[in-house]
């Protein structure tokens, strides 16, 4: 088989099967509740909410060594920062079912070249295995749709098992990497998730600004970024999720 061409992500990049892409996630907010309570005439005028955004977490120290988790343990522990309610272990897993893009980020810093290796499974037959890669930590969705992320994306079996993506800062952006999956085809990288199977991920950065994304070592991706998510805001890796049951284990990250 041919190698896979690192493509540019500029914005006369061509979109690859764009029409065919329909979001899986809505697009809209949710409706807001148009019910009124109801004022008496000694109702007492209610607090303000605070308009302070939530406090970030202390990140912690630049990797410098192999960095390890293998989450045989019975809490999550002070090593990661959990956006969402919906992280927890589960046999040796970490784990999360309906999370909405509210992920869990590693509180240690990435330096800017690194290789990320994770095992990871999905027991829906909509796959969708979702990471983020040199974010900012501490963010998740603040609305319906994921536009607003500090990181790149890899997400496997996207979009109810249509599309394995890479894509920066936006998974809807347009000109995101994406490849159409087939269950007929007999090429790896274009076949679906299949349920219950465990996928070794890598995603690796070694020149400041190309991202490569192999799945049990098959190249998925490469971006090469002319504006790569270097420095303070983009330093951290994290595990996502939107709907479907996923599992993650056995985390080693190694600076390059």
């Amino acid at each position: 088989m041919p190698p896979i061409p690192i493509l540019r992500w500029t914005a006369s990049l061509l979109t690859i099967w764009t029409a065919s892409c329909v979001p899986s996630q809505p697009t809209d907010a949710a409706p807001k509740d148009d019910a009124t309570p109801s004022k008496s005439a000694d109702a007492k005028p209610q607090a303000k909410p605070s308009s302070r955004p939530p406090l970030k977490p202390v990140p912690g120290q630049v990797i410098t060594s192999t960095f390890e988790d293998r989450f045989d343990r019975s809490s999550i522990g002070e090593d990661w920062y959990r956006v969402g309610n919906a992280w927890s272990l589960r046999n040796g897993k970490l784990c999360a079912k309906g999370a909405r893009n509210r992920g869990i980020w590693l509180r240690h810093r990435l330096p800017t070249n690194a290789r990320i290796e994770f095992e990871a499974t999905s027991d829906s037959p909509d796959g969708d295995i979702k990471a983020e890669f040199w974010g900012d930590g501490s963010s998740g969705a603040t609305a319906a749709s994921y536009t607003n992320a500090t990181s790149y994306l890899t997400i496997f079996g996207g979009w109810k098992n249509s599309f394995h993506v890479l894509a920066r800062i936006d998974e809807h952006d347009p000109n995101r990497l994406e490849l159409p999956t087939n269950a007929e085809s007999t090429i790896a990288r274009e076949r679906p998730v299949t349920p219950g199977q465990v996928y070794r991920f890598r995603v690796e950065r070694t020149n400041g600004k190309t991202v490569s994304w192999w799945v049990d070592d098959t190249l998925i991706h490469a971006l090469e970024d002319p504006d790569p998510l270097v420095g303070d805001g983009h330093e951290h890796f994290g595990f996502n999720n939107w709907d479907v049951s996923v599992c993650f284990d056995n985390l080693t990250i190694t600076p390059l």
